[in-house]
């Protein structure tokens, strides 16, 4: 990863954070994004010892068009080139919800973050990313938007996290398209499931991985070679059926 700069959006935090950091200890240049450029910077200086991570100088909150404008302009300023974008920054909802007792106001921010934020920043940034020589797109997904998880898939959860599960299943949805017609080219698009990640308090009681796992598994997209599958759903590099 050597010369190759990453862009990782919501990784103030949690798993997109610790995948900055295995990126920069891979020798790649990373800018933290988040919606907060001041919570970017502070995540940078915590990595600063992992090698060259930096902030994103602009918020970045991808389901706001004005700030996807923003922060694409502070990108093509500085540094000028973009070669992996990773799709991590997400929403969530209470495990509570089903799709007949949803708040559909809520639903529909749960679905412009994992969703449509995916969709428009890949869009805003895919010029950019044509521009490099081993361009890669990683959307961060979930088993929760899978048939081939037993244990969080759609069909095994009775209707719980309704609007994440879905936004989960439409990111797969839209990775398979993104790599049809980019088919031919440079550009290499995949969603990956990092498993239920200790990302929260009393999450290794009900069998979380560290989070140190469940990044590993989204540098596998980061860093595929040019001959690397394109389209796929996959966990700890192995396909996940969806």
């Amino acid at each position: 990863m050597r010369g190759r700069t990453v862009l990782v959006t919501g990784a103030a935090s949690g798993i997109g954070k610790e995948v900055a950091r295995q990126l920069a200890d891979l020798g790649a240049a990373v800018l933290i994004g988040a919606r907060s450029a001041d919570h970017a910077r502070a995540a940078a200086k915590e990595l600063s010892a992992a090698g060259d991570v930096r902030a994103l100088e602009a918020d970045l909150d991808v389901a706001d068009d004005a700030s996807i404008r923003a922060a694409v302009e502070a990108l093509e300023d500085d540094p000028g080139r973009l070669d992996v974008l990773v799709n991590n920054a997400a929403a969530y909802v209470d495990w509570g919800e089903t799709a007949t007792g949803a708040d559909l106001a809520v639903a529909r921010r749960v679905l412009e973050v994992n969703l449509f934020g995916a969709w428009r920043l890949t869009n805003a940034l895919l010029p950019l990313l044509r521009q490099s020589a081993h361009p890669r797109i990683v959307n961060v997904s979930s088993g929760a938007g899978s048939h081939g998880d037993d244990q969080f898939g759609l069909t095994r959860r009775g209707g719980a996290a309704a609007s994440y599960g879905i936004s989960k299943a439409a990111l797969n949805a839209l990775t398979s398209t993104l790599a049809a017609e980019l088919a031919g080219t440079a550009v290499l698009v995949n969603a990956v499931c990092p498993g239920l990640t200790a990302t929260w308090p009393g999450a290794e009681a009900m069998g979380a991985r560290p989070v140190a796992e469940g990044a590993a598994s989204v540098l596998w997209a980061a860093t595929l070679p040019d001959d690397g599958p394109s389209g796929e759903l996959r966990r700890d590099g192995l396909p996940l059926p969806w």
